[in-house]
This record gives C-alpha cells, structure tokens and sequence, in this order.
C-alpha cells in the first residue's frame, strides 16, 4: 500500500521516540519530511505555532498532530493495519 498521506515530523537527534517513529514509517512505507527542531529554528518555530509545546516527536498527518510515538493514533491516520 503506498501512503498519500502528508506526514511532518518534527525530530531532534537524541530523541528516542523520534528513532522509534521513523522506524515505524520505514517499515510501512510512509513517506514523510522530517524537520530538525535541534539545529532548524523556523521548524522549531513552526513545531511550537502548531503544537504549543516543545517536546518532540510532534507528528502532522494531513493537519492532524500527534505529540510522541502513539502508534495506534498514526496506525489508524494513515490505515495501517497491526
């Protein structure tokens, strides 16, 4: 299956829950920007406007946020089947 979905997720290096999410798109085929809050401020700015937080992962599927790796929230915006 080949996601249509706009995925967005707003990352830091050291993040756990952001290498955990990435791998979950890798091993479903989801296509997605990433955007490094660490050393990118205008994503860090953006990430914050949508968000209103700072903690990372925060992942926009088509407009809809998800704070930190909550796989069966992104499993079921982007019908993944577990």
């Amino acid at each position: 299956m080949i996601n249509m979905s706009k995925v967005t997720i707003y990352t830091t290096p050291t993040c756990v829950y952001c290498k955990m999410t990435k791998e979950f798109f890798k091993e479903n085929n989801v296509t997605y920007e990433e955007k490094d809050v660490s050393v990118d401020a205008a994503a860090r700015d953006e990430m914050v406007a949508k968000s209103n937080q700072l903690g990372v992962p925060v992942i926009d599927i088509d407009g809809e946020l998800t704070i930190g790796f909550d796989k069966e929230k992104i499993s079921k915006l982007l019908n993944i089947k577990n």
